[in-house]
């Protein structure tokens, strides 16, 4: 995905929310007679990148699915897998990268990844303009904050490898994903590693300063963005379970980027506390790495995963060895 058409896509996103601490979302529809009761988690609370789970579930798809689903809300990637790991759900929107990286340090390696919701990777080093961090080569001996636990820090080594500079030098500042605007804006860092669709949220909070947004995917063209993923039990014992629930979503998140103002408004009547503004914003920018050109919406490409995997292993992330049908059931994923 290119830089320039990742900038100019900047210019029509408002806000970006952040996320929130796990909590459960009770389904307000009556449930089928029948239906599979199921738990989700979302990647990072509720904001505009997840906001097609309460799609799915206010335009009925979960119930002609048969799925009766209880929706709670993320908090970050490895979280969201102990979540999974622990059985308290069934299915996880998660960034497929950091699982996969987790997995191959062999942490969490009962999982299965059934349909990509990003084709790319949405991670970027953010700054403002006018401070010290002008491009990456300018990041070693400065502070980067990022969310607790996320793949933003899981996956720096392998993009300071690709633009050679030495990760070791890199202070990390943890928190939590609300606080990532206000950290950056007060100076307590001097960048932080995020979502690129976070960057005009930023700006907000540092009254209207630009930004300087480094997408990792310039260096790591290979990977990709969030996912769903269930258990490998799941997606071996009840792969008609994985359908209803994959096609619900998917069929979800394309109704999503095609109407963001209405998709925003369904979070928030789920979600009071969302922001519409900063989740039509997230969901406009997301749509090109939803719907990548000549790419079917959900797609895990097997040749291209061995090469994400391949990307990971040459950043020294993982150890080789890793195979894509240990993380991902390509029987299960769109064709």
């Amino acid at each position: 995905m290119a830089h320039r058409r990742t900038s100019a896509l900047f210019a029509i996103v408002l806000a970006a929310a952040a996320g929130a601490a796990p909590a459960a979302c009770s389904d307000e529809a009556e449930p089928a007679p029948g239906s599979d009761k199921v738990t989700y988690v979302t990647a990072f609370g509720a904001v505009g990148r997840d906001a097609f789970a309460w799609v799915a579930r206010e335009k009925g798809y979960f119930a002609a699915a048969k799925l009766d689903v209880t929706i709670q809300l993320g908090a970050a990637t490895s979280e969201n897998l102990r979540v999974l790991a622990a059985g308290q759900a069934q299915f996880i929107h998660n960034d497929l990268v950091g699982s996969w990286i987790l997995a191959g340090k062999g942490e969490y390696t009962d999982i299965r990844a059934i349909a990509a919701s990003h084709q790319q990777t949405l991670v970027s080093i953010v700054a403002l303009e006018g401070g010290s961090v002008k491009t990456a080569k300018d990041l070693e001996g400065r502070k980067v904050g990022a969310a607790t636990g996320s793949v933003n820090q899981l996956l720096f080594p392998a993009y300071a490898k690709r633009v050679g500079i030495d990760a070791s030098k890199v202070l990390w500042v943890n928190t939590q994903p609300a606080n990532l605007p206000t950290l950056l804006a007060s100076g307590q860092v001097d960048a932080l590693s995020t979502f690129l669709i976070g960057a005009k949220g930023i700006e907000k909070a540092a009254g209207g300063r630009k930004t300087v947004v480094l997408p990792y995917g310039d260096q790591l063209k290979d990977l990709f963005g969030n996912g769903l993923i269930t258990t490998a039990a799941i997606a071996r014992d009840k792969p008609d379970l994985a359908r209803r629930f994959r096609d619900a979503m998917l069929k979800a998140l394309e109704y999503t980027i095609d109407h963001p103002e209405e998709a925003a408004q369904i979070l928030k009547k789920a979600q009071p506390a969302a922001d519409v503004t900063a989740a039509v914003g997230e969901i406009t920018l997301m749509t090109p790495y939803v719907r990548a050109t000549g790419i079917p919406i959900g797609s895990l490409d097997q040749a291209r995963v061995a090469r994400a995997i391949t990307t990971l292993e040459e950043g020294g992330l993982i150890k080789p060895g890793l195979k894509p049908e240990a993380v991902v059931d390509f029987g299960l994923v769109p064709k």
